[in-house]
């Protein structure tokens, strides 16, 4: 890891746009759905309960921040992570949350086939039910 600029001369808005692109609930958890594979926007509207225009709009901002991609099957797109370090980044804010005692289980499957499933809180009863607007 690099060390800090104590000048702070470093431009911190690319880096505080993709956490922001991570801040959201239901982005999370389409994240989290895609970690376990690819998934139509249709799939990811019936696991998160979410309205058809709420998941597409979440899955552009994820595409648009370069986090996932389509890939085109006939008349459906099928939806994938296209950057691994995003396992490694959800699996350091899981140690981050476990530490500070928040434990979340972010990454059902990390690279290598380790399955997570320690009882911890999943993202959809940390989001609650409902249909939430995309912000």
């Amino acid at each position: 890891m690099t060390g800090h600029d104590p000048a702070c001369e470093v431009d911190l808005a690319p880096a505080a746009a993709l956490f922001r692109s991570l801040a959201n609930p239901w982005r999370l958890a389409i994240v989290h759905e895609l970690a376990r594979g690819e998934r139509r926007v249709a799939d990811l509207t019936r696991t998160l309960g979410l309205a058809q225009s709420t998941v597409s709009a979440h899955v552009a901002c994820l595409a648009g921040c370069g986090l996932l991609e389509a890939r085109l099957a006939g008349r459906q797109s099928f939806y994938r992570l296209t950057q691994p370090a995003l396992f490694a980044v959800l699996a350091s804010a899981e140690q981050l949350l476990a530490d500070t005692g928040s434990a979340v289980a972010l990454c059902p499957v990390r690279p290598g086939g380790n399955d997570v499933d320690d009882g911890a809180v999943g993202l959809a009863e940390m989001a609650g039910a409902g249909d939430a607007g995309v912000p």
